[in-house]
């Protein structure tokens, strides 16, 4: 018997990565399910070109893409930078961080794009593999006064990244070929808020800046953080 239907490939929107498995990992929700799919491992201990056959059960055969949740580092949690690097070399960001929109046009995230370098930095040579670290926002409290709107203190939650991890190709990939509604509905986002990828602006960690945002017309992930199902339905599946 198959473990998984015919044809099954993980596709899966940012949307769904961060508001349904991503948090679920940081809540410690359907920890068994999720970690079939997506395991937990420190990556930036690891090699890229071995990172394939480290991925979940269910997703181990995918030639295109490869995801993982990656915790933590003590450096971190101490207050420190993440480290990036390894013996034979070192992940580079690309740009800004930016943030993640939903379908209903609320943040929901930040995600970072970073490149894999053989060598020692700077002049370490630039590879085609490729990783888009997520983070999540966690709900925050309303601080309310006589003088100003309702403002929300943004947190991203470190214990855990998202990170998907992929190599870069002259032809395209079969998790960017998406349904012309799905296409079209990604780009209104992103077209009306100019920093929902990483190309359409940067952004800080509005946690660690101090940067206190205000709702003014627009809602946020941290009033309306939910752990939604994504599009198909856990209980329906055998194998998951």
């Amino acid at each position: 018997m198959e473990e998984y239907p015919t044809g099954f490939r993980f596709y899966p929107t940012e949307e769904e990565l961060i508001s349904f498995y991503l948090h679920n990992q940081l809540h410690g929700l359907k920890q068994d399910k999720l970690h079939r799919v997506i395991p937990v491992l420190d990556i930036f201990d690891t090699e890229p070109w071995n990172l394939p056959q480290l991925a979940g059960e269910l997703c181990r055969e995918d030639r295109e893409q490869w995801f993982f949740f990656a915790p933590m580092q003590e450096r971190e949690a101490r207050g420190g930078r993440p480290s990036r690097s390894m013996a034979t070399g070192y992940w580079k960001a690309t740009g800004s961080a930016g943030y993640v929109y939903s379908s209903d046009n609320e943040v929901i995230g930040v995600k970072k794009s970073m490149v894999f370098y053989v060598g020692k930095p700077p002049t370490g040579r630039k590879t085609q593999w490729k990783l888009n670290e997520y983070r999540a926002f966690e709900l925050s409290p309303t601080i309310t006064n006589s003088t100003s709107n309702n403002i929300s203190i943004p947190k991203l939650r470190r214990e855990f990244t998202l990170c998907r991890v992929y190599v870069v190709s002259g032809s395209s990939r079969a998790f960017d070929r998406r349904l012309p509604e799905v296409v079209a509905r990604e780009t209104t986002i992103q077209g009306g808020n100019g920093a929902a990828s990483n190309e359409g602006g940067g952004c800080e960690d509005a946690s660690s800046s101090g940067v206190v945002v205000a709702n003014a017309g627009c809602s946020h992930p941290w009033e309306t953080a939910s752990l939604e199902e994504p599009i198909w339905d856990w209980e329906q599946l055998d194998w998951l």
